[in-house]
């Protein structure tokens, strides 16, 4: 290679470089985190009565449907789903798919009468799931048997006032956001008429969906371990598991309470304390601002209690049983082999 030539690739190299630093400034790292975290794609659930009918989601055949939800990943935005009834024809949705959200969808099948002598709409079906979880968005469907020439038109009336129509106002198919409206029945009824004075073309029909909602649990420090007069291998064994626990959770904080025993020598809380510490710090490589060592006072024996404290959840406290007043300590610490 040349000496021009390695010159001008190593101008090449710089100007890379460079040109990635200024992406980096430009972009800080908490706007690229939050790009990574957003939802990549969103769900439909579909359930059909009878099940076993064909399904084809966007011209791709999906197998059969269940009486219970088949659930499939999709790429945000609209999708066409076909459901192949009974008698042959087809059910068909261009149904939109929101990123990070569970989209339900459910077809019931009822033979129709042939299409009566009136061009009036009738009858009407709305499909609707019977039960959703807080959070996923229900889909209401509605079939009409209509053999006149005018454009019908779709008036839905949803309840409580709470439910937002999220889309399809004015047609067949609307969505509603399930979000805050848990323990709540979401009630849509449908009204079709061809835009004629005649009463008898005014049709309604109604579907209730149950929404479930979000069981909130808790968040509660545990007591991961408790070691009783123990030797230090021992003790070590128990940190480790700790350590491993941390490690599986970056979010949790370990409490580590050491109890002096009745006649255990004055320093003997501050050793168990410090020893704990240093062994997670540097032999587990722990952060130390996740631990937090508390002197939990005096109890019969030498005792550490170990405490995983998730975000959010209260601390554990220091439960001794002997008050200061009791306590007869020996002389200095003898350390224990092992």
């Amino acid at each position: 290679m040349s000496t021009r030539t390695f010159k001008l690739n190593n101008l090449k190299f710089g100007f890379a470089l460079l040109l990635a630093l200024l992406f980096v400034a430009a972009y800080p790292s908490t706007d690229v985190f939050a790009k990574l975290k957003k939802a990549k794609y969103g769900t439909i659930k579909i359930l059909t009565t009878p099940g076993g009918l064909l399904l084809t989601i966007d011209g791709q055949v999906k197998g059969e449907t269940l009486t219970e939800y088949r659930s499939f990943d999709l790429e945000p935005g609209t999708h066409n789903v076909v459901v192949k009834l009974p008698n042959g024809t087809l059910w068909a949705r261009d149904i939109e798919v929101p990123a990070g959200r569970v989209k339900c969808v459910v077809v019931n099948y009822r033979p129709l009468p042939p299409p009566p002598k009136s061009p009036c709409p009738f009858p009407v079906n709305v499909s609707a799931p019977n039960s959703v979880a807080e959070g996923e968005i229900i889909t209401y469907a509605a079939d009409v048997t209509y053999g006149g020439a005018s454009d019908l038109r779709y008036k839905w009336t949803i309840s409580p006032s709470a439910a937002r129509i999220m889309s399809g106002a004015g047609t067949p198919t609307i969505t509603i956001d399930s979000t805050g409206l848990g323990g709540q029945r979401v009630i849509a009824t449908l009204a079709v008429d061809d835009g004629s004075a005649d009463p008898a073309c005014a049709q309604t029909a109604q579907a209730v969906s149950v929404v479930a909602p979000i069981v909130k649990t808790s968040i509660v420090a545990r007591e991961f371990d408790e070691c009783n007069n123990c030797a230090f291998d021992d003790q070590k064994a128990r940190l480790d598991n700790l350590a491993v626990e941390l490690q599986n959770d970056p979010t949790t904080k370990a409490y580590i309470i050491a109890y002096g025993g009745r006649t255990s020598p004055i320093s003997q809380v501050e050793r168990l304390m410090t020893r704990a510490r240093d062994y997670l710090t540097t032999e587990r490589a722990i952060d130390g601002s996740r631990l937090v060592i508390i002197n939990g006072g005096f109890r019969e024996q030498d005792s550490v209690e170990l405490w995983l404290v998730p975000s959010g959840a209260a601390p554990p406290r220091a439960t001794p049983t002997i008050q200061a007043g009791e306590v007869k300590p020996t002389g200095p610490t003898r350390r224990r082999r092992g």
